[in-house]
């Protein structure tokens, strides 16, 4: 299984996750604004993944260590502070609360990995590549305990509404992208209705919990609710048109892993609606039937490539950003409300 990290080389590694490349300013304001906050909510994260069960922490500091922007997180930190919470630091609810949602994050890439067959996760060897399909669903299941006990420990019923209803939001998702999936008759609203819940739940809950800490009004965690909804939408289209279009080395994933599964997406749906029939019955023999030749790939991104499928894709993400944007209308101007209006504009820059 390879060199198991140390928790200060794991710490180490959550605050480079937690860092962005240049040119990414907004995800780097937004981490500015949160920093201390954040270095807190990583240390909640590595001592609640800790077990005397040595697989447990072992498993789950291989997906931690992995990397990721820990944009989950963020948003709740951000939430919190744009709406003037003040505690700050270790024991600080919105701090504790960030750690159970990318617990909850965690869980759920562990799950869908062992589902989706993958054999990679952000660039490196997918958890269940390296330990296993049975340990990595049983260290997803840990997680999202350790998530439910931090949500206890809150003590908040309203916040424990919130985010058990996005865990049971996300499950369903994830199985009705079970039940669409092979089917070209899924329209637009159902694939919506599918990234709605398996993604943008989550992202949703995220950025609520931050107002609720805060004992704000309801109107501004409908707001922070409503931004977190749309910007989760805009970045699930993006990450599916990425598929087609990015090299592994960018996507962190083996690119094509959506068309080699057969996952109903908007690209997919685009082109197969624009084709011919010859180009029909290419979508449904590699899409509904999975008999698919080495050359297929290479066919299904000429095709979306000519039928326009990817800008059309990044249009319908632009909206749901603008959306977001104008959702956070209701506070008053401040260097976190722009940072989380710049992170929904990078959301659709990835496609650039």
């Amino acid at each position: 299984m390879g060199v198991v990290a140390s928790p200060l080389d794991l710490d180490v590694a959550i605050v480079t996750g937690s860092s962005v490349n240049e040119g990414e300013d907004a995800l780097s304001a937004l981490v500015h604004l949160v920093g201390p906050d954040l270095e807190a909510c990583n240390r909640v994260i590595i001592s609640r993944m800790d077990s005397p069960v040595a697989l447990i922490p072992q498993l789950a500091a291989h997906i931690v260590a992995a990397g990721g922007k820990r944009l989950r997180p963020l948003l709740t930190l951000a939430a919190a502070h744009l709406c003037g919470y003040p505690g700050h630091g270790g024991g600080a609810r919105h701090v504790d609360l960030a750690a159970c949602v990318e617990f909850i994050h965690t869980a759920t890439l562990l799950h869908d990995d062992v589902v989706d067959e993958s054999q990679l996760r952000r660039g490196l060897a997918s958890a269940n590549a390296v330990f296993g399909n049975k340990a990595s669903v049983l260290v997803g299941d840990f997680l999202f305990a350790r998530s439910f006990q931090l949500m206890v420990d809150d003590g908040s019923l309203r916040v424990l509404a919130i985010l058990s209803k996005a865990a049971a939001t996300i499950a369903e998702g994830e199985v009705l992208q079970l039940v669409t999936q092979n089917d070209l008759s899924t329209t637009e609203a159902r694939y919506l209705e599918v990234i709605q819940g398996k993604t943008a739940a989550l992202f949703a809950a995220a950025c609520q919990i931050g107002a609720v800490v805060a004992d704000r009004p309801e109107a501004e965690e409908a707001a922070l609710a409503e931004y977190g909804m749309k910007l989760g939408i805009a970045f699930q289209l993006v990450d599916d048109a990425l598929d087609y279009v990015a090299d592994q080395a960018t996507l962190g994933k083996t690119v094509g892993d959506d068309f080699r599964e057969g996952k109903i997406t908007l690209p997919v749906l685009t082109a197969y609606l624009a084709g011919d029939e010859a180009e029909r019955a290419f979508w449904r023999r590699t899409v509904e039937d999975l008999e698919q030749t080495d050359s297929d790939l290479d066919r299904a991104m000429s095709l979306i490539a000519s039928h326009g499928a990817i800008p059309v894709t990044l249009d319908r993400a632009q909206r749901f950003v603008q959306e977001a944007k104008q959702a956070l209308m209701v506070f008053p101007d401040s260097s976190v409300r722009r940072a989380l209006c710049g992170v929904a504009d990078y959301t659709v820059q990835r496609l650039r």
